[in-house]
């Protein structure tokens, strides 16, 4: 079954966007070259599980040919979660008012690959629900002073699975059950 993996770029005081969801933040970041990690993440995705404030949200690279997930790397079977869903139809993308539901199609969508979680909700419904699996977070050298947090509620244990170190450190846990 397909793991649930919650990763995100933030800042080192924490938060993954700026106040209202600004992301314009992750454009200004100096390009550090090649990283062993984030550089190969995208290919082992299968789909993704989003609230309807991430897929709706600010993309800093809008309009360009880095435009959408992984820097419009990655494309594939997207699961929204909201309660509000679009009149249009969006290709490639279910949306969905329940979590469980969510899960359970995006895991089916993603094979032997992860479901990728973005959004610190959807990321902190899914810890809460005892579904998320892994975190992986990119450290970026720069303080927001405000923002959206990595995480807001319940906390949990973590077990290291591995780290690099550079310009842009990541560190990749385990949820402890």
């Amino acid at each position: 079954m397909a793991k649930l993996l919650y990763s995100a770029t933030m800042s080192v005081d924490g938060f993954i966007a700026g106040p209202g969801g600004d992301m314009s933040w992750m454009a200004a970041l100096p390009d550090t070259g090649p990283h062993e990690v984030a550089d190969g993440l995208w290919q082992q995705i299968g789909s993704l599980v989003c609230g309807a404030r991430t897929f709706f949200g600010d993309d800093p690279n809008a309009g360009t040919d880095s435009e959408g997930a992984f820097g419009g790397l990655w494309s594939g079977p997207q699961f929204v979660l909201t309660h509000n869903p679009p009149d249009r139809v969006v290709p490639d993308t279910t949306f969905l008012s329940d979590l469980g539901e969510a899960v359970t199609a995006a895991r089916a969508a993603a094979g032997d690959r992860y479901v990728n979680v973005l959004g610190a909700d959807v990321a902190t419904q899914c810890l809460t629900a005892g579904l998320l699996d892994e975190i992986l977070v990119f450290v970026a050298p720069v303080l927001l002073g405000d923002g959206v947090p990595l995480f807001r509620g319940p906390g949990a244990a973590l077990e290291e699975i591995s780290s690099t170190a550079g310009p842009i450190p990541s560190i990749w846990y385990r949820v402890v059950r």
